[in-house]
């Protein structure tokens, strides 16, 4: 039923042994939090991840209609902000995702993948169904006059019968299948051999994706959310090129390297996102009545852009700009700021800077 990949498996056992130490560690995590915390948590983790698998393709989202979607999607009470196609789509799928990952995967599942990712669509011929044009499905770069032709995928007469096999495969290959692999072996192939069948006109890469999301969870015993898409995104060129080095060969060690490597890494970002909002909530606790609706903008400002924070800092110019207020006041507010343990300062005069002081909480 698998393609005839050649691999050495013997080379990522140690990642296997790290993502399994590391699923213990996040799910201990998780275990110590309230129901509402678990849920902010779960909703700020699948909205980064739905707003990055969207950004590998070139889509830029909106983060807070993203957040609302999930919400609803979760029968969480949300805003009355209108939320476009693309973002309720999105989300309506990695909610999908995170709640069906014990579900045998299916043509079923991933046409109403597809149907969701693409919704709104009015450019495909084939939404909701895989693809039937009769030109080659193929990757180019380059001028018009002399492409360059990355990867050709099978024809789309052979979809049906490619994506049964593919199909047949991810089950077999589960926890309880006829023939199980572990977690991260079955992670990089599931997606590899998807993306190089490419069955869909558009979509390939996102639900590649939440099926390699999918294979780790199952492996795992519940959903995982690990930072794929972010970690992916923050160097695409690496995932692109690995990805075509593997689509022209059988020997795929180079492959399972690369994804087993980024596996690790987002699930390392996982957990720094965790603390992340762990503190965040700690410190809204302990401010909670204690700072004006200026500061209380800027600190949700601050937080919305992760753990890595504001580029540079925060600065009198950029609290200016978010809050509209005088020079004046954005002074007493920044020293309040950092008198009651919210912001650190460093720097001086107009190279002063502040960021969020979570060792505080």
């Amino acid at each position: 039923m698998l393609p005839n990949f050649n691999y050495d498996k013997s080379l990522i056992d140690d990642f296997e042994k790290q993502l399994l130490l590391g699923a213990g560690l996040l799910f201990g995590a998780f275990k110590h939090l309230n129901e509402e915390d678990k849920r902010q948590l779960t909703i700020e983790l699948i909205s980064n991840e739905a707003l990055k698998t969207s950004e590998i393709e070139g889509e830029y989202l909106d983060r807070d209609s993203l957040q609302s979607s999930i919400r609803r999607q979760f029968g969480l009470i949300a805003d009355n902000r209108k939320i476009s196609p693309a973002e309720q789509g999105i989300a309506e799928m990695m909610v999908n995702v995170y709640r069906s990952f014990e579900v045998p995967l299916s043509h079923a599942m991933l046409l109403e993948w597809h149907k969701m990712l693409t919704n709104g669509r009015r450019d495909l011929n084939d939404i909701g169904r895989y693809r039937t044009h009769s030109e080659p499905m193929q990757i180019v770069s380059g001028a018009i006059y002399a492409p360059k032709v990355h990867f050709e995928a099978p024809p789309s007469s052979q979809m049906m019968a490619e994506m049964q096999r593919f199909i047949d495969w991810f089950n077999a290959s589960a926890s309880n299948g006829t023939t199980p692999l572990s977690a991260l072996l079955r992670a990089a192939i599931a997606h590899l051999y998807f993306v190089s069948i490419h069955p869909f006109e558009d979509g390939n890469g996102r639900i590649g994706r939440a099926i390699a999301e999918k294979a780790l969870a199952q492996c795992l015993g519940q959903p995982t959310l690990i930072a794929i898409a972010y970690t992916i995104e923050r160097d695409k060129k690496a995932y692109y090129s690995a990805l075509e080095q593997a689509n022209k060969q059988t020997e795929i060690t180079a492959w399972l390297l690369y994804f087993a490597d980024m596996v690790i890494n987002a699930q390392s970002y996982t957990a720094t996102w965790i603390d992340f909002l762990i503190n965040k909530a700690k410190l809204y606790d302990r401010l909670r009545g204690q700072i004006n609706p200026r500061q209380e903008k800027v600190l949700t400002g601050m937080f919305r852009e992760g753990p890595d924070g504001f580029t540079g800092g925060l600065n009198a110019e950029k609290y200016i700009g978010i809050t509209g207020a005088p020079r004046a006041t954005v002074t007493r507010d920044l020293q309040d700021l950092v008198s009651k343990g919210a912001l650190l300062r460093r720097g001086e005069r107009k190279h002063t800077r502040y960021f969020l002081n979570l060792e505080f909480v």
